[in-house]
């Protein structure tokens, strides 16, 4: 086997294994499907391009990820805003059913869309994700620590936005991503 079969080999290894999760990341990120797949074939064809750089391993997802996040920005970037977001629907799909969904989610997003990109950013990362610090910290080229501190604040960020705006967090109304469990 040359080295272009084993290339596209792991390029096929690569893909399967972290399609599922850069498809995820891009949709709870885009305003359609459509441009969720934008992102994602754009990432894939970067990572093609550029399977030189593409780590080897569990690093590979990371990298990706990273990818993901710069095609992402790209795209926000040169697109006009068709419509504004609306987090709500895609708050309440994340969280299932909640008690007091209806106040709640609502209040919660409009929280949410108010904190800096940065704060949503690194939030998602951990809740929707799944990341770990370490993780984010390759994602994102920082050190573990920067992510410890980055991650701390913007919670507390957003812990104050949500007392402002007098959501309370009880074990009642707990908030768990309906496709993850404790």
């Amino acid at each position: 086997m040359d080295d272009d079969d084993g290339e596209a080999a792991r390029f096929e290894a690569v893909y399967r294994e972290t399609y599922d999760q850069i498809a995820a990341y891009a949709a709870r990120r885009c305003e359609s499907p459509q441009d969720a797949a934008d992102v994602v074939a754009d990432t894939f064809a970067i990572a093609w391009r550029r399977m030189g750089d593409l780590p080897r391993g569990r690093e590979a997802r990371l990298w990706l990820f990273g990818v993901a996040r710069r095609v992402l920005a790209d795209h926000r970037r040169s697109a006009v805003r068709r419509r504004s977001v609306e987090l709500d629907a895609e708050i309440a799909d994340l969280y299932g059913d909640a008690p007091d969904s209806g106040v709640e989610l609502s209040a919660v997003a409009q929280v949410f869309r108010t904190l800096s990109d940065d704060d949503r950013e690194i939030l998602s990362l951990v809740a929707w994700e799944g990341l770990e610090r370490e993780e984010i910290a390759t994602m994102l080229g920082l050190s573990r620590n920067a992510v410890r501190i980055r991650l701390y604040r913007a919670r507390r960020r957003f812990s104050r936005a949500l007392d402002e705006a007098s959501v309370r967090y009880t074990h009642e109304t707990r908030m768990v991503p309906a496709r993850r469990s404790l």
